[in-house]
Parts: C-alpha cells; structure tokens; sequence
C-alpha cells in the first residue's frame, strides 16, 4: 500500500464516488490487525463497493475526507467496523444518521478536506482520540506515522482484500512545499520517504494517518502513488480539532 499516500482514495471509479483533481493513495505495506486498530474502517456505497476509509473518533463518529462525502447521502453510504477482510462478513455495517462536509470544501488541495459522518446507533469499538494544537511535536519531520487502509497496492494495482499498514515520516513544510506549489502548511501534513516505495493510494483516502496514539491525519492528496519526491498529504487534525468536535457534541 502506499502508505504515505496509503491509505488514500482520491475520488477513483468506485461506485457512486465523484472524481477529484489530484490523485490519493496505499503502497508498502503489511497486514495489519484490526483487533489492534479497531477505530480504522472504510466506507461503502449501499451495494458495499469500499471507496474511502476514515477513523471511529466516537461511538457514532467517523471522521473521513470531504471528497470522500461531499457526493453521498445518509440513505447511500454505510460504514464497516471491525472488518479485516473485506470478503468476511465480520464485523458491523453502520447506516448513517448525517454527513457533514467542512464548510469551506472546494478541492482537496485546497484544504478543508475533513468529513463527519454520524452513525445512527452507537458502536462498540475503541474510538482514536484527535490531535489539538498543543500535539505540535507529532508534526515535526522525522515523526514516525502510521497509515492504514484497504486501497490499492501499487498505482495501477488492485485495491486490498486485507487491512494493510505502514509505517511514513512526517516531512518538512519545506520539502512538502517544493514538492508540491499548492500545500499550505496551516491545514495540511506530508509524510512519505524521499524514493517514495511506501504511501496511500486510491481507495485509502479518508483513512488514518496516526502518531503518538492520536489521529493527526486524513489521507487527503498527492501526486501517483509512492512516488520519488512526491508525499502523501494528509488533512492536519489538529487545524481541525474544533470544528471537529462541534460535530462530535452535535
């Protein structure tokens, strides 16, 4: 999986998803346990087509990208918990009460890509906690990440049967800058090696991105896939927290 764009699903063909402007990701990595993740899931259209993934952050809240949900509806869209293959019938399938989108969502890379989707009933999986502003140490370059998701393997691959993870460093603002003219530092993370080999790719978009217990990232964006010199980037929680959490108490 690409796990620096792991995990990623920038808008692919899947069923009922719309398409983005910029590429998302997994690539690299391993099979994971959902026992020790159990607040990573993926999101499906009614027929069970996996599109995204996104992170349990409350008993009836999952936090996914807003490309993922700007397209769907409560009555379309279901949540999988606690499914490690997506052939198995482990697990739950949640329906949806409500989506919020981030008011100010245009494009992934142009930030606001943060999601809520709320569960009609609450669920009994160990929920991520967010990151705030004060987690800035779970931003500096070289902070190791995790990453995880059922998205494709390899640019041109086949999304994963499987759970997979990986584990990315956070990159400079710098090197992410260089790399790509439309970052912003303010709202968005990099992560990913500098011959890339290991990142998030379609079908990952949504997922997690995890550091020092919490939840710092949504797989947002990027360009291919585990490319040289080319990171994942991720929706920086911590920008986020607050709105964030209007949505959990709502």
């Amino acid at each position: 999986m690409r796990l620096a764009a792991l995990l990623m699903t920038m808008l692919t063909a899947f069923a009922g998803t719309a398409t983005a402007d910029v590429d998302e990701r997994v690539v690299g990595g391993d099979r994971a346990s959902i026992a020790d993740h159990p607040w990573v899931v993926y999101v499906t259209d009614a027929a069970g087509n996996q599109f995204c993934g996104g992170t349990l952050v409350a008993p009836t809240k999952v936090v996914t990208a807003a490309h993922c949900a700007t397209t769907r509806t409560p009555r379309n869209t279901r949540v999988v918990l606690g499914r490690e293959d997506r052939k198995s019938g482990e697990g739950v399938v949640a329906r949806l009460d409500s989506i919020w989108v981030h008011p100010d969502y245009v494009s992934a890379d142009q930030g606001s890509d943060v999601a809520v989707l709320t569960l009609r009933s609450p669920v009994d999986y160990t929920p991520l906690p967010l990151a705030h502003a004060s987690d800035d140490v779970l931003y500096e370059a070289g902070t190791s990440g995790l990453v995880l998701g059922w998205g494709r393997t390899s640019e041109q691959g086949s999304a994963s049967r499987y759970l997979l993870s990986a584990t990315v460093p956070v990159t400079s603002d710098e090197y992410c800058g260089a790399a790509y003219p439309q970052y912003d530092p303010d709202e968005m993370t990099c992560a990913g090696y500098d011959n890339g080999g290991v990142d998030t790719c379609q079908g990952d978009s949504g997922g997690p991105f995890v550091a020092g217990g919490k939840l710092i990232g949504v797989t947002s964006w990027g360009e291919g896939c585990a490319r040289e010199g080319k990171p994942g980037v991720y929706s920086k929680i911590a920008a986020y927290a607050e709105v964030i959490e209007d949505q959990l108490a709502a």
